[in-house]
């Protein structure tokens, strides 16, 4: 049944609808970690071992994603042997999604199980003391650049609070984790502060000046959405991003969605290997 036609469910419809075909489609154990693959990472899933792939125009009430670089599937298996499910591609808000659809993919990977999320992503580097092209961030914490929110609307009491606490969205114990094996593996990982923004337009000098006064360190369009409906589902969350470009200003050359998939290339093998660490050790 498409997404389309499915206008007048409820979310808590769509989530059950969604949670029932892939329960009664899938082939294996229910997954306990959930990864998100950004621009230019889908080929993390091809680490995926016996995987199945269903896409997700084949699950009722699953959004489609449209951007170049996103496969739009799910793909299930094992990795380090662990059960997994992989999200190659994700939604975006530049999408014209609204919040809400953006937080049904993680309601309903809550709903098959998943204890613990991975979201990566390609970010644009703005505080250029620290960062520079080509490096991997571990996101510690964001800002809200948009100004709206994947849970405004009627609260699902059953995933969480009407106000739920953002302290640490980023759970603690993952993101030492992540420092952990990044340094038994021989990684650089930096650690900073995530701006969401709308895109799809990439952000201007003058913007770029305010992301630097509000302590920003790389900018995504992104993230934001799927971490904060994962924490208040009660998913613990860890959030890695690299450095594709250097913002608006900062960049000397016009930024495109090339630079993504060209930096990717170089990153690859430390990403991969940082996200196979951490999922071995989850």
């Amino acid at each position: 049944m498409p997404y389309q036609s499915e206008k007048n469910m409820t979310q808590q419809e769509k989530i059950n609808a969604a949670v029932d075909y892939l329960k009664k489609n899938g082939r294996h154990p229910s997954p306990t970690i959930g990864l998100i693959l950004g621009s230019g990472l889908g080929s993390i899933a091809e680490s995926i071992n016996n995987p199945q792939i269903i896409s997700y125009k084949d699950i009722p009430s699953f959004p489609m994603s449209t951007v170049e670089g996103h496969a739009g599937q799910l793909v299930f298996g094992q990795l380090e042997g662990k059960n997994v499910v992989v999200m190659q591609g994700r939604l975006h808000y530049y999408e014209g999604h609204k919040m809400d659809v953006l937080a049904l993919p993680i309601r309903i990977l809550k709903g098959l199980g998943v204890e613990q999320l991975v979201i990566t992503s390609a970010t644009g580097g703005v505080n250029e003391a620290k960062l520079k092209t080509g490096d991997l961030m571990l996101i510690t914490d964001h800002i809200n650049f948009v100004l709206t929110n994947p849970l405004v609307g009627q609260n699902l009491d059953e995933y969480g609070p009407r106000f739920p606490d953002t302290s640490e969205v980023y759970t603690p114990k993952l993101v030492d984790l992540a420092k952990k094996v990044a340094k038994d593996r021989n990684i650089s990982l930096k650690e900073g502060i995530y701006l969401f923004t709308t895109g799809p337009t990439y952000e201007t000098p003058a913007e770029v000046n305010m992301m630097k006064f509000l302590g920003t360190d790389v900018a995504g369009m992104s993230t934001f959405p799927e971490a904060v409906t994962a924490s208040h589902c009660g998913i613990d969350v860890i959030g890695i991003t690299y450095v594709a470009n250097m913002a608006t200003g900062i960049s000397k050359e016009p930024l495109s969605h090339g630079d993504i998939m060209k930096t990717m290339e170089i990153v690859k093998d430390d990403f991969i290997s940082l996200i196979e660490g951490i999922v071995q050790n989850m």
